[in-house]
């Protein structure tokens, strides 16, 4: 049990204080901001960290709290103690369950849903000499204590603490003291800060005079402190850049894009421009203007945050002011990239202004004089490798992690205590909180011998992005900790491991699941993938990207009362999107529908849904088998992996049940020879089979800032030749003319002539040209001459023929239809389809 230098209390000799009178539970208070819930009695006890005098906390549950009486009882987690304490003999009460504003459970932000925090900095200084600061949501002050009211996200959730009075001297809020404890120590105390000096005066470009001295920032610093907050849309408003409707139609919009920030969005409707939304940040919000190129950058304040990450970030970091870092920003209100900022520095951030265009040449050459980063890197490098500083120079993030590993070796087998460090635990976080935001399928983390970095890499629309390199000394730590958050061994590092993470374990109030593999490498190393398991809803089935032919014939086939019905192709090609969407729309009151998935990545109401683990033999046979015993209409089973599964899937469909499972092949041909090579009995499955649908992926073009052409004569001779290639000799498949015809009745414009797209690279697509991603499809249904070809066997080949003239069209042939609509690029449907 931690020690938490707790004088003890007066009582008998075994310690144990006089009965506790009985009182109504206490209501804690709230911020005092509208769109909070007021404050409410507790209906149970509430899970809590109690700081002792000496600094170090102890976890429990409050089980009674009363000010009048200056006392409260806490249940010890690790030892179930019950121990009562006086208000003197502590100096910090936290609670640890986050308080979430009204309509916070849907991720809405505070009141009127602007991206302003009206969060004010606080500071206390203790009666030890210590002190502790932070920013407050509102306080509430009484004669017993002070309670604040921390923000913990952008969605406006607080977690709530108590001071006792006795634990401090003197507390203030901004710039001004609002507490005081001790005459002595305020006799003490230095003269309180000048007058304001006078506002800049106006000029033409922003409306201010820019700061180009250390000691005029820090005045027009402590002058914006003091000043009322006013909201970005407000100012614009003021200033006449937007109307009241534009801004309400905005903050709509934002609540669907949430992490944006509100300038961003405006300047990306076209609302406003960069220069009008610098211009409200200056002259209404009243955030110092700096001449990037003039001022004296500190080195210190440069060393708190590495190269790569301001390069990233286009953040220039001046000085510290107040144990605070103050950092040239071009929109100081982007709460997202203020708190990576504060992350990487360890630090609380002061954003200042800074005028478009100035910054990357004033951060590179800043960097360049305290040596952090070479002039030809810098020309040449892409700003995505960490730079090494020196172990004292990287920050107080780097620098914790590295002291505690530095008498370690690299080869070192045992994880120690590093992957408990609080500076790893954030790291990792704000990694994954990063790569939901980002819109990421995959986090990989890839370890190298020696002291090479370790690389961290995201997966976003198929494609594998650089994100970050750590030093080597994060190597066993990183992977020590994701083990633990998923239950896997630490020791085991031979053989690999698979588990899960529920984040909202680690991260309060974030739904999030994520499936973890991790993979032995050379060297007596391990890799890791976490794929994130967002908790996504079905789409409609008409919003899947079937044609309008491979529309109506899937919808009936998954409205037959029995049969099987098989979705394939590789792994993350948006199988399980697709049967979810399809049973949506079966899903009535009328069926029992159950599924066995492995994981469960998409709920809807409605289902039955059973995660399966090979782990302790609870195999999809055996759910299968389980499921045919609750008196099912409709079964998904996550995939076929062997013969046992397909055998019973099989069994059940022939007896009057709907099967819907996945499987890995390349075609939908291939999918029935693959079958019957795992054992099938070719009448039973010929008998059971209704439909085979392949699909794939691909990157969908950028609507924003695709480029259209008239496409010349050959191009549209290739993407005819490639598109009949797949018919061969197949019979009935329409001619070269009735395909020209076709499409020139769909695709081309008034003169004839057809539009196809190539990607061009925008700041919404992050340069690319391409954002998001579409399928494609190869619907191939059971029909009796096809059941007879099965039944003898037939190769895939024949069965190919067989479909197309049936009315099939291959992955390749919808991805063409896909490039002439302007979904996509042919580079692209090549890229993966046969």
């Amino acid at each position: 049990m931690t020690d938490l230098s707790f004088p003890p209390l007066p009582g008998d000799g075994a310690g144990e204080p006089a009965p506790l009178p009985r009182h109504e539970p206490f209501a804690w208070p709230s911020p005092p901001l509208p769109g909070y819930p007021p404050p409410a009695r507790a209906t149970q006890p509430e899970a809590c960290e109690v700081e002792g005098l000496n600094g170090k906390g102890m976890v429990g549950r409050l089980m009674y709290f009363h000010p009048a009486d200056g006392l409260l009882k806490l249940r010890v987690a690790a030892s179930r103690m019950t121990m009562t304490l006086r208000f003197d003999q502590f100096r910090r009460l936290k609670l640890l369950a986050p308080l979430a504003p009204l309509g916070g459970a849907d991720g809405d932000t505070v009141a009127d849903g602007s991206d302003a925090r009206p969060a004010e900095p606080f500071a206390l200084l203790f009666k030890d000499g210590t002190t502790v600061e932070g920013l407050t949501m509102g306080c509430e002050e009484t004669d017993q204590g002070l309670y604040v009211f921390e923000p913990l996200d952008l969605a406006g959730s607080v977690r709530r603490s108590f001071f006792p009075r006795a634990s401090f001297h003197r507390a203030s809020l901004g710039g001004s003291a609002w507490a005081e404890t001790d005459a002595a120590v305020l006799d003490e105390a230095p003269p309180p800060t000048a007058a304001p000096a006078a506002a800049p005066a106006v000029c033409q470009t922003l409306g201010v005079r820019p700061v180009a001295s250390a000691e005029d920032l820090a005045q027009a610093i402590d002058d914006q402190a003091r000043m009322p907050m006013v909201r970005i849309g407000e100012a614009l408003i003021a200033l006449g850049f937007i109307t009241p409707k534009a801004l309400e139609t905005a903050l709509e919009q934002q609540k669907k894009e949430r992490g944006v920030a509100l300038g961003q969005l405006l300047v990306r409707n076209g609302l406003v421009s960069q220069a009008d939304l610098q211009t409200a940040l200056a002259r209404k919000m009243r955030y110092p203007v700096v001449d990037a190129a003039n001022f004296p950058v500190e080195a210190p304040a440069l060393q708190r945050l590495p190269f790569a990450i301001a390069s990233r970030l286009t953040a220039l970091p001046l000085m510290l002011h107040g144990g605070r870092l103050v950092v040239a920003l071009e929109d100081p209100s982007q709460r997202l990239t203020i708190d990576e900022i504060e992350f990487a520095s360890q630090c609380k951030v002061v954003p200042v202004l800074a005028r478009a265009g100035t910054l990357a040449a004033a951060l590179a050459i800043a960097y360049e004089k305290v040596g952090a980063v070479d002039p030809g890197a810098r020309r040449g490098g892409d700003g995505l490798t960490l730079v090494d500083f020196e172990p004292e120079d990287t920050g107080k993030l780097l620098a914790s992690l590295e002291q505690t590993t530095e008498a370690k070796s690299a080869e070192d087998d045992g994880p120690g205590i590093e992957q408990s460090d609080n500076s790893l635990v954030r790291l990792i976080n704000t990694m994954i909180l990063e790569a939901q935001a980002q819109g990421v399928s995959d986090i990989h983390v890839e370890t190298q011998p020696g002291r090479e970095k370790v690389r961290i890499r995201f997966r976003k629309d198929g494609q594998l992005r650089p994100y970050l390199e750590l030093p080597h000394t994060y190597r066993n730590a990183l992977l020590a900790r994701l083990k633990i958050m998923c239950d896997l061994d630490i020791s085991e590092r031979r053989k690999p491991q698979d588990g899960k993470i529920n984040f909202a374990r680690f991260v309060p109030g974030q739904r999030l699941e994520l499936r973890v593999a991790t993979i032995p490498t050379h060297s007596g190393l391990e890799d890791a993938v976490l794929r994130l398991l967002t908790s996504a809803k079905p789409l409609p089935l008409d919003k899947l990207g079937l044609s309008a032919s491979n529309f109506e014939r899937f919808k009936a086939v998954v409205a037959r009362p029995y049969g099987m019905v098989l979705c394939v192709g590789p792994t993350g090609s948006g199988k399980t999107t697709t049967l979810h969407s399809a049973l949506g729309s079966i899903n009535t009151p009328e069926r029992k529908i159950w599924t066995a998935e492995d994981p469960i990545e998409i709920t809807q109401a409605g289902l039955r849904q059973v995660q399966v683990n090979p782990r302790i033999d609870w195999t999809f046979a055996k759910a299968l088998r389980a499921f045919l015993r609750a008196d099912p209409d409709v079964i998904m089973v996550g995939e076929i992996r062997d013969q046992e599964t397909s055998q019973v899937a099989i069994e059940a469909s022939l007896t009057g049940h709907l099967v819907l499972s996945t499987l890995h092949t390349n075609s939908a041909p291939e999918t029935v020879t693959r079958l019957l090579d795992m054992g099938m009995d070719p009448f039973n499955f010929a008998d059971a089979l209704l439909a085979v649908l392949a699909q794939r992926l691909v990157r969908r073009l950028c609507p924003d800032c695709r480029q259209p052409h008239e496409a010349t004569e050959a191009e549209v001779r290739e993407l005819l030749a490639d598109y009949r290639h797949a018919m061969g000799d197949a019979e009935g498949t329409p001619g070269d003319d009735e395909v020209l015809a076709d499409w020139r009745r769909r695709h081309a414009g008034p003169d004839g002539r057809y539009k196809l797209y190539r990607p061009v690279g925008c700041p919404k697509c992050g340069g690319g040209g391409y954002r998001g991603r579409a399928a494609i499809h190869e619907l191939m249904t059971v029909s009796r001459a096809m059941r007879q070809l099965i039944q003898t066997g037939a190769r895939a080949e024949e069965l190919q023929r067989r479909a197309l003239s049936e009315g099939m069209r291959t992955l390749r042939q919808d991805g063409i239809e896909k490039v002439l609509a302007g979904v996509t690029t042919l580079d692209e449907v090549r890229a993966v389809s046969n």
